[in-house]
């Protein structure tokens, strides 16, 4: 059980530097190329998203956590298959 519990929180953990750190990249990148540069830079960019954090602001946790969110939403649709099988 203590191992499962490690496996889970060292998951989180890394799909929270995943969502926290390469996907805002990822989206700076893929949004100047579309929309053109954000004023300002990556750095003000990565500072409105760190802010978002701390503010609460709920789209800004959605953005972070995405990744783990999905990897769950899978991991909870497998387990139901599996179980209707």
């Amino acid at each position: 059980m203590k191992h499962k519990i490690v496996n889970e929180i060292a998951l989180f953990a890394a799909f929270l530097f995943f969502g926290f750190l390469i996907l805002p990249f990822a989206i700076y990148v893929v949004g100047g190329v579309v929309f053109g540069d954000y004023s300002g830079g990556y750095g003000q960019f990565f500072g409105r998203m760190s802010r978002g954090l701390v503010d609460g602001h709920w789209p800004t946790w959605f953005l972070v956590l995405s990744p783990y969110l999905l990897v769950q939403i899978v991991r909870l649709s497998l387990l139901g298959l599996r179980r209707t099988r």
